[in-house]
């Protein structure tokens, strides 16, 4: 009889613990069911903009359902904050990544106007210039058959950058084909000093 009391205790402590789990059942549910939203609203642009961070914070979410799917209600509780916050630095780098990125692609197209008239003028007149010298008799004396054969050999690499440049900004990519554009020309202007042009 002297250890009802006792029996008792262990049958009150037992639970209340059941209650506290149960009462920890919700947030634990609902912090997840928000994590996995957040997430799933960021997931595509952070693939492209912040792929570690992105990984860190699925791992994090795979541990949080874990935790869940046991029913450990209070280590999902206490893990959740950390993972939303991880989640809002996150979504600022993702933020800051795309908006950099949308200025990258702003100031290539306002670059790529002047490209975009510039290298193919200079590449006619050196085509212009290929298909008269290689109708002439004799070349000029400045220009040698080497230095002719390099500048023929560099109008064709010019026209080669110039039309990946070209198929890069039909496909939407400024950036690179400001790169590609700034070859060609780099290019067409060794060109024009061999042949004399420049």
């Amino acid at each position: 009889m002297k250890n009802m009391p006792v029996r008792w205790l262990a049958l009150i402590a037992a639970a209340l613990f059941v209650a506290a789990c149960a009462g920890q059942k919700a947030p634990a549910e609902k912090a997840v069911a928000d994590i996995e939203a957040t997430l799933s609203s960021i997931r595509d642009d952070a693939s492209k903009y912040a792929p570690a961070e992105l990984q860190q914070a699925e791992a994090g979410l795979a541990s949080l359902r874990d935790s869940l799917a046991k029913k450990d209600y209070k280590a999902v509780v206490a893990a959740a904050p950390a993972l939303s916050a991880q989640l809002t630095t996150l979504q600022q780098t993702v933020t800051a990544k795309r908006d950099e990125a949308q200025a990258a692609m702003a100031a290539a197209s306002e670059q790529w106007k002047s490209f975009s008239t510039q290298v193919p003028d200079m590449v006619a007149a050196i085509q212009s210039r290929v298909d008269i010298l290689s109708q002439a008799k004799k070349l000029p004396k400045t220009l040698t058959a080497d230095t002719f054969q390099a500048a023929k050999d560099g109008l064709e690499a010019a026209k080669s950058s110039w039309a990946q440049a070209t198929s890069q900004f039909g496909s939407g990519d400024p950036v690179g084909a400001v790169a590609k554009a700034q070859e060609a020309k780099a290019k067409a202007d060794e060109v024009l000093k061999l042949l004399g042009m420049g």
